[in-house]
């Protein structure tokens, strides 16, 4: 059995939260520049040499991509063979996100009470921790920090099992037209499928980590992406909402099994600044 402190994991995730916030991920900034270059629209094209021109100084000058820093979201994969000593792993990665936003300036976005007090935490959290146990002895870490603006328009269905494909088109399709401009496209589509009522959303969103444009490994749902960011791409929202084709970076689709009465769908929405990075320990 492989022993990890909380002191280790600590000193390891308070950079991963700084460079997930000044860093956007290389595969998202070759997505946003070939939009740019390939946009018919002047004012959307404008809108996206701007998005450019943001990222890159963000990078140099170590400044959030965007003031939305979010809320800190972690995806751990955890092997079997690992114990975390000195304490917990909610401990560290608690520890770890209060001392990030803390030193490199972030907005802290974090209320404990969500519907009277609203007071904030002071410590942008606790995080939101996802655990999958894996083989192995190594702890792999992903931080995801995810703004209001786009989560607040992600939405989620229970769908009749027999509406198939078409009707879950369509839910995707009507979620990203109603969100407008709100969630600063273009955007990353994330949609889960299956599951039960609290799976698909957790889906939704680890859909928004894979490499942007990986498609699904299953030809039907890769093909059911293309097509689905096709028809995005021809809503005219546009960058910002402001008319053009760069609606939509990519759509990813995650699913799983799901009760023979059911048909869960969640869609949850991606900014421009789909930001993440990763570690393993």
């Amino acid at each position: 059995m492989r022993e990890i402190t909380i002191e280790t994991i600590e000193k390891q995730v308070i950079p991963l939260c700084l460079t997930a916030a000044y860093d956007l991920p290389e595969d998202v900034r070759q997505a946003i520049a070939r939009a740019a270059d390939s946009e018919p629209s002047p004012l959307g094209r404008s809108m996206l040499n701007q998005l450019v021109e943001n990222y890159v100084i963000a990078a140099r000058d170590r400044v959030p991509i965007c003031q939305d820093t979010g809320v800190a979201i972690f995806f751990v994969d955890v092997g079997q063979e690992v114990r975390v000593t000195g304490g917990t792993l909610q401990d560290a990665l608690t520890n770890a996100t209060a001392a990030a936003w803390s030193s490199g300036y972030l907005r802290m976005s974090v209320v404990e009470d969500p519907m009277f007090a609203r007071k904030n935490t002071g410590i942008n959290g606790p995080p939101i921790i996802h655990i999958n146990l894996v083989p192995g002895d190594k702890i792999k870490i992903t931080m995801a920090p995810k703004g209001g603006g786009s989560e607040n328009m992600s939405r989620m269905a229970m769908l009749k099992p027999t509406a198939g494909a078409a009707a879950v088109a369509d839910f995707i399709f009507e979620t990203v037209v109603t969100a407008g401009g709100n969630p600063c496209p273009p955007i990353v589509v994330g949609v889960g499928v299956g599951g039960n009522f609290e799976t698909a959303p957790i889906l939704a969103k680890r859909a928004l980590i894979r490499p942007l444009g990986q498609p699904n490994p299953n030809y039907k749902y890769a093909d059911f992406e293309k097509m689905m960011l096709e028809r995005i791409n021809s809503s005219g929202v546009g960058p910002q909402g402001l008319g053009g084709r760069a609606t939509a970076l990519a759509v990813h689709i995650e699913h799983c099994q799901c009760h023979i009465a059911s048909l869960p769908v969640a869609v949850n929405l991606n900014c421009h600044a789909a930001r993440h990075a990763s570690l393993e320990i």
